[in-house]
């Protein structure tokens, strides 16, 4: 199953199933990776950020389990959504972004389908997702500039998950 797919599928299903697990589970053994990125808002009112969060925890639980080797060397990052960030004493890795790379990011987010256009539970703010997610992009490569760093078109930034 592709990630794409795999994405799709877990963000219309709000429970856990052990077919969840198991096609997770197939996707890490297959790409090995060093890193995987998860959602780390975990009041996301869909409720899917949680779900798939646990079957990524419950899918690396188990690799370990069966003893491969790759698994000791893969990080887990968290990263927040659109409407807030972490707070800069809580950042463990700021990755920067150029004016490029911010443009990708949007177009990514475009492909996501339940990121078009209006979200569900907007709240006050009428931006689109997209739009709230570059601004949070924004104004953390500020803090970073205001704390003497390079200043960046965006930083995403992310939290390491010890499993």
């Amino acid at each position: 199953m592709s990630q794409v797919r795999l994405k799709n599928y877990l963000t219309e299903n709000t429970s856990l199933t052990e077919k969840d697990i198991e096609i997770t589970i197939d996707l890490l053994q297959k790409l090995k990776p060093h890193q995987v990125f998860c959602a780390g808002d975990l009041a996301d009112p869909h409720g899917t950020h949680k779900v798939c969060l646990d079957i990524v925890l419950e899918s690396l639980k188990r690799i370990i389990s069966s003893g491969e080797s790759w698994i000791n060397d893969c990080w887990l990052w968290l990263y927040k959504g659109a409407w807030q960030e972490w707070d800069i004493s809580e950042i463990e890795m700021a990755i920067p972004m150029s004016p490029d790379q911010v443009m990708k990011k949007r177009f990514g987010i475009f492909i996501h389908q339940s990121q078009k256009d209006m979200v569900p539970f907007q709240g006050s703010d009428s931006r689109e997702f997209w739009q709230r997610a570059e601004d949070r992009n924004a104004t953390t490569a500020k803090l970073y500039a205001n704390l003497g760093l390079t200043q960046y078109a965006a930083m995403e930034a992310f939290v390491r998950w010890h499993y």
